[in-house]
């Protein structure tokens, strides 16, 4: 009886220690990131480049693949983001957008992704609601959204290096022009660095709108509170200051018109 104890215990910890090895061994053997997201990185592209939405299912399937086996790595979030973005499934992208606002953000690149995530879904959830933004612009104005009720407002992201947005601004100025006196407003977010630059190019344009700088660039405050990701970003607030469009830009002076006749 007494020898039976002695092999079974002596079995249990030759067990133990081959499953230890094998463990280690393991772990020893995982593949480096940069080598695996390389090679996955490429059939994701492929893959949407030949079918955009088949390509999002693989992007997520990756991404969740990768978050789960190098949890310590920023990519495969950034992947899950793009899918958010992305996806035409609202359900999953607020989904996949809570999760990632609930990561943890001691490190500082998925730190960056948990701030878009969180500025996103801030940017969702506001449609239909009033607007709350409050600044000193550039000029020395105080700007209060809640407190222009009566007022048709375009809030406008943008920045002097951004093609597009300089292209908006000769329509955007002749919509300002023909319904100002009609009770629309205007009120430009700058992602712009170089504040000399900016004040030179309102002056040279014409734009007599206040302007929010604070020389962040992309990490401007605004900018990323709403959870802007591209500009020009276009948003229409109604007469009772509630924000109804983010899109304002197609179609901009039918827009307005239309809230100011409400």
């Amino acid at each position: 009886m007494k020898s039976y104890k002695f092999n079974l215990s002596f079995v249990t910890i030759l067990t133990a220690l081959i499953c230890s090895s094998c463990f280690l061994y393991a772990e020893e053997k995982k593949p480096p990131f940069d080598e695996v997201f390389k090679k996955l990185d490429t059939e994701v592209r492929a893959a949407l480049k030949k079918d955009r939405t088949e390509g999002l299912k693989e992007l997520e399937r990756v991404g969740n693949l990768l978050s789960k086996d190098y949890p310590e790595e920023h990519m495969s979030y950034a992947m899950l983001n793009a899918v958010a973005r992305m996806t035409s499934d609202q359900e999953k992208s607020m989904k996949i957008l809570k999760r990632l606002a609930a990561l943890d953000d001691s490190n500082p690149q998925i730190s960056r992704i948990i701030s878009q995530a969180k500025g996103e879904l801030k940017k969702r959830e506001a449609l239909g609601k009033p607007l709350d933004m409050k600044f000193t612009a550039m000029d020395g104005r105080e700007v209060d959204v809640s407190k222009m009720e009566g007022k048709v407002v375009l809030i406008d992201f943008w920045a002097t290096w951004c093609g597009p947005c300089v292209r908006e601004i000769p329509s955007v100025r002749k919509t300002y022009d023909e319904l100002h006196s009609k009770g629309f407003e205007i009120i430009g977010i700058s992602l712009d660095s170089n504040k000399e630059k900016l004040e030179d190019f309102i002056a040279k344009n014409d734009m007599p709108w206040p302007q929010f700088f604070d020389g962040k660039g992309w990490k401007t405050s605004l900018a990323q509170e709403h959870g802007i990701s591209s500009i020009p970003a276009m948003w229409l607030v109604d007469k009772e200051g509630n924000l109804v469009d983010q899109n304002a830009r197609s179609g901009l002076e039918e827009k307005v018109k239309e809230h100011l006749a409400k």
